[in-house]
């Protein structure tokens, strides 16, 4: 599956269900321009996941709302939920072990989890 361009405007439908990879990028980076193949084959090697570039001088509310500071950096969100942030290149290894850890997580737990941290931290 190739990537997708990922806007504002289709940013809550791309990432609402299943596994979702974002790579924060611009054209003048460097690091980016390196990172980009190693991302597009990774597309191909997990068909069942959707892969998309957000390219930051483009969509700077969507790096704004996810504080990107550093580029590249790969966002991880299954069904919606943000489980992963890490700036910097990701070697094709390590990023095929994260979307298989992903695809392995129980999502009701996940959600539990979140909801007693959120829960501590109003009460707490």
């Amino acid at each position: 599956m190739a990537t997708i361009e990922v806007t504002e405007q289709n940013f809550d439908e791309t990432v609402k269900q299943g596994v979702v990879l974002l790579d924060f990028w611009a054209e003048w980076c460097g690091p980016c321009r390196m990172f980009a193949p190693v991302f597009e084959a990774a597309a191909e090697r997990h068909p069942d996941v959707k892969f998309g570039k957000v390219d930051t001088e483009a969509q700077r509310g969507l790096a704004g709302a996810f504080q990107i500071r550093a580029i590249p950096t790969l966002m991880v969100l299954r069904d919606g939920v943000l489980l992963a942030n890490q700036p910097g290149m990701v070697p094709a290894g390590a990023l095929d072990k994260l979307i298989e850890k992903v695809k392995e997580l129980d999502m009701d737990e996940v959600r539990r989890s979140l909801d007693e941290q959120q829960a501590a931290a109003v009460g707490g």
